[in-house]
C-alpha cells in the first residue's frame, strides 16, 4: 500500500503512511435433562452443520463505488459504522491524519504483485491496524453517510439455532502488517444501555508462517453454538464487529478485509426427552439430511470414545425421534455426534 503523497509517518509508527493514502496496485454445545425418577441426560457433539445465509448489507463493500482512478480509494464504508475515536489518539501527533481516514473502501487495481485473486466482487476494505480501528454492524448502526439507522440488517438471535460469521482477511502487501497484530472478528447483541456484549470472538493474528501468499485472502470464523432460551442473546439483534487489536508497538500496516457472511443452522439437539415402559425416546433437531450416530453410556467420566454407540442415522427432514429399545436402565447418557 502507498499513499497519493508521502507523509512520511502515520498512526501506526515510524515508517508507516497516513491511512487514507491506502492505495491498491491491484459447535460443540451441550443439553441435559432429568426424566422422572430414571436420570436422563442428553447431549450434543456437533461438526460441520449446513448453512442458511442471513445478508449482510455491503457484505463485500462494493458501496460506495470507488472510482477507477488514483488513489482508487476512500474512506467512506456504506452500511457499516465506524467504531468511535478513542481518547488517546491526537490527529496532531499522527501526521494531522483525521481518525476517520484509517478505514476505508478499495477498488481492487489488477496490479501484478498486489491484486487481490479471491476478492468477491471488484472492492475490498481497509483498516489500518491501530488499536481500536474497527467497524461494525447492527439494526441501529448508522453506517456509511447515512443520518439515521436503515434497520437493513435486521437478523436475530433465534433459539436453536448456532451462528458462523466467516471473514476473508490478509494483509496488505504494500504496507504490511507486523508480526503479532490482531484483528477481533466478533458476533455481539446490545444490552438495555445499548453497550455492545460479545457473544462469541475469535483474535486473529498476523502470522508470515500463515498469511504465506498477501494476494490471497484467508477465511477466519467466529462460530456461537445452539442458542438456548435462557442465553441473554436470545432474540436478540445480531452485531457484527471488526476491531483492530494490536499493542501499539505493533501498530501499523493494514488489513484488507472482504466477504463477510453470516449463516444460520438449526443446532444439533436432542430435545423432548420421554421414559415409557423403561424406554427412553427423544427428539434429534438438526439441519436437513445431517448424519449423526447415537451413543450411549451408563459413566458420563468415561471418555466418548468409550460410548457405545446404539445406532447411525439420517436426519432426514430436520426431526427425527429416536427409540432407545436397550434393556431398561437406572441412569442413561446420551449423545449425537454429526458425521456429516
Amino acid at each position: 500500500m502507498t499513499t497519493p503523497q508521502s507523509q512520511g509517518k502515520g498512526a501506526g509508527g515510524a515508517g508507516k503512511t497516513t491511512a487514507f493514502g491506502k492505495l491498491r496496485r491491484s459447535l460443540s454445545g451441550r443439553a441435559h435433562w432429568a426424566l422422572g425418577a430414571t436420570a436422563v441426560a442428553l447431549a450434543t457433539w456437533t461438526g460441520t452443520l449446513r448453512a442458511g445465509t442471513i445478508y449482510v448489507p455491503n457484505y463485500s463493500f462494493e458501496s460506495p463505488v470507488v472510482p477507477e482512478i488514483f488513489p482508487y480509494a476512500t474512506n467512506a464504508l456504506d452500511e457499516w459504522e465506524e467504531s468511535p475515536q478513542p481518547s488517546d489518539y491526537d490527529p496532531a501527533q499522527n501526521y494531522d491524519t483525521p481518525w476517520s481516514y484509517l478505514l476505508g473502501t478499495f477498488y481492487n487495481v489488477p496490479f501484478p504483485g498486489s491484486y487481490i485473486d479471491n476478492v468477491d466482487g471488484v472492492q475490498a476494505a481497509f483498516l489500518q491496524a491501530y488499536p481500536e480501528v474497527g467497524i461494525f454492524q447492527d439494526y441501529n448502526s448508522i453506517g456509511g453517510t447515512n443520518t439515521v439507522p436503515d434497520h437493513a440488517f435486521n437478523a436475530t438471535f433465534n433459539v436453536g439455532k448456532a451462528y458462523t460469521l466467516t471473514v476473508g482477511l490478509t494483509s496488505s502487501s504494500d504496507e504490511p502488517l507486523t508480526p503479532g497484530s490482531t484483528l477481533q472478528l466478533s458476533l455481539y447483541y446490545r444490552d438495555k444501555a445499548s453497550n455492545q456484549v460479545i457473544v462469541a470472538s475469535n483474535n486473529v493474528a498476523y502470522d508470515p508462517n500463515v498469511f504465506t501468499n498477501l494476494t490471497q485472502l484467508i477465511d477466519f470464523q467466529v462460530q456461537v453454538p445452539g442458542v438456548k432460551a435462557t442465553d441473554p442473546w436470545a432474540g436478540q439483534n445480531i452485531g457484527i464487529q471488526l476491531l483492530c487489536t494490536p499493542s501499539i508497538e505493533l501498530a501499523g500496516g493494514y488489513w484488507d478485509v472482504d466477504n463477510v457472511r453470516l449463516v444460520e443452522t438449526t443446532a444439533l439437539n436432542l430435545v423432548h426427552p420421554a421414559h415409557t415402559s423403561g424406554q427412553l425416546q427423544f427428539t434429534v433437531q438438526s439441519e436437513p439430511n445431517v448424519v449423526f450416530q447415537i451413543m450411549a453410556t451408563t459413566n458420563l467420566s468415561l471418555p466418548v470414545t468409550n460410548w457405545t454407540r446404539l445406532a447411525t442415522l439420517t436426519n432426514t427432514t430436520g426431526s427425527l425421534p429416536y427409540m432407545d429399545q436397550s434393556a431398561a436402565l437406572a441412569r442413561r447418557f446420551y449423545m449425537a455426534q454429526q458425521l456429516r
